[in-house]
């Protein structure tokens, strides 16, 4: 993979009006502009990051998760950009080409959860399930629904994915012009591709990291192939989504942690006492204790300079310290790795092997342990279920004989009355043309792609308005 062909300004749909000599904006910090005003960015500030419909302005939502992520990758993209040049790793590298990667980068952090549903990672996993247990019942013209759609349509919904449907959002839900969404540079929408394979691809096994999800959805798949060929990735991993892969995890890792705390889900002596048991100690390195070591000292900061809350303040000042070094460790693992990236051969997080890892690796385990696996949450998330099968239940039943010949009954046509007509306007556009089984699977990812496209407060007011419950 080469950098001219990696940083690839084409979008799906060329446009004729190109730069001019009163627009002095390259096409990646256009990018931007279009997805800071769309709407499908700022629905993410109804979306939850971890706590559902929370009430503390503190605790982030996926806006704001997504403004972390977005600084992370691009810090990321400096740091890497001026190693490239400094250690002239690539003559055809310019300070243009590092310039464009920061852009892209800041955008990718910007989109990288757009297309999530909601309630958090638990949406994703109630699509699946519901999927899994009820698209085999459902019928279309006297057929199972699972005996009509191709194995890869099937494994589509069995393996939902909203990094998937995030190239879905921004290459043709969002509707600015017409039915190529935000008509992104193909730069920009390889970056947020984390896993390049269909859903028949995936291998959580494999050991290459590109392989441990699907990336695109079959009915996304001339996209994917026309983005692939014009930046020459051939089924690789785009250089930049390793980054913007470790600004995610950077942010939310910290993020988790502080929000945690503010929440009550653990105190400043249970997250010192997990970080600093023997088990952990036995395994760690003179980095990890130092880093560990640098939390103490802030509390002992804290304390005494008489901060009204010493372990807030700990924690948070603390949490800048990691972010700063967990950049370091991976702009220069990047640079480390570097001929392997460019070529596509190297299948593992870009953390691995760095001063960092174990930290990181134990924050997401107390994360874990004591909010993910908490009662709040837990209570939270049976609630969100009960919402999704519902939607679920009505909406796919709704589409199925919706635009076919077959006849529809009075409440189905009701319900598919109040899917957006963006979206079913999309549904038009791709599904002309298409056979019976072709056109049932995009209905029913209409469904899915109504359902993803709510935000947390949209989803529970509809349901209680349909189940009369407000």
């Amino acid at each position: 993979m080469n950098w001219k062909e990696l940083l690839c300004e084409e979008r799906i749909r060329e446009y004729s009006s190109k730069k001019t000599s009163s627009d002095l904006r390259t096409e990646f910090e256009k990018d931007y502009h279009r997805i800071i005003g769309s709407a499908s960015f700022r629905r993410l500030q109804d979306k939850t990051q971890v706590f559902p419909l929370d009430k503390n302005d503190f605790i982030r939502t996926r806006l704001t998760h997504s403004l972390e992520v977005s600084s992370f990758a691009k810090s990321l993209g400096m740091n890497v950009g001026q190693k490239i040049i400094e250690q002239n790793l690539d003559p055809t590298f310019t300070a243009k080409e590092a310039e464009d990667i920061c852009a892209i980068l800041q955008c990718a952090g910007l989109i990288h959860d757009i297309g999530n549903p909601p309630f958090g990672h638990f949406g994703e996993s109630a699509i699946e399930d519901w999927c899994r247990e009820n698209l085999k019942r459902l019928e279309y013209n006297g057929k199972k629904i699972t005996d009509v759609l191709t194995k890869q349509q099937l494994q589509d919904f069995y393996n939902f994915e909203g990094n998937t449907q995030a190239l879905r959002v921004v290459t043709k839900l969002h509707f600015l012009v017409d039915e190529h969404g935000m008509n992104l540079t193909k730069a920009l929408l390889s970056t947020i591709i984390k896993y390049p394979v269909s859903s028949l691809d995936t291998d959580k096994h494999s050991g290459d990291i590109r392989t441990k999800k699907m990336g695109f959805f079959y009915a996304d798949k001339e996209t994917f192939d026309s983005i692939q060929k014009s930046c020459n990735t051939n089924g690789k991993r785009h250089p930049l989504t390793f980054l913007l892969e470790a600004a995610d995890d950077i942010a939310y890792k910290t993020a988790d942690i502080e929000d945690g705390l503010k929440k009550g889900c653990y105190t400043y002596e249970q997250l010192l006492s997990e970080l600093k048991n023997e088990e952990e100690y036995a395994k760690s390195d003179s980095k990890y204790r130092a880093m560990v070591d640098m939390l103490e000292s802030r509390y002992e900061k804290a304390i005494s300079k008489g901060y009204e809350q010493p372990d807030v303040y700990a924690v948070q000042n603390w949490s800048i310290y990691v972010q700063g070094q967990s950049i370091y460790a991976v702009s220069d693992n990047f640079i480390k790795n570097y001929d392997m990236i460019m070529s596509g051969e190297y299948k593992y997080d870009i953390f691995e092997g760095t001063d960092v890892n174990r930290l990181l690796d134990k924050l997401g385990e107390i994360a874990y342990q004591y909010i993910f696996t908490s009662k709040p949450i837990y209570k939270l998330e049976i609630a969100a279920d009960t919402i999704f099968k519902f939607l679920l239940d009505k909406f796919m039943n709704a589409v199925i004989n919706f635009d076919t010949k077959n006849e529809q009954s009075t409440v189905n046509k009701k319900i598919v009355s109040l899917i957006s007509e963006d979206y079913k306007r999309i549904y038009y556009a791709y599904s002309e043309g298409k056979d019976d089984a072709q056109k049932l699977y995009l209905r029913l990812m209409l469904v899915t792609d109504y359902i993803c496209g709510m935000t947390d407060s949209f989803a529970k007011d509809l349901y209680q308005e349909l189940t009369g419950t407000i």
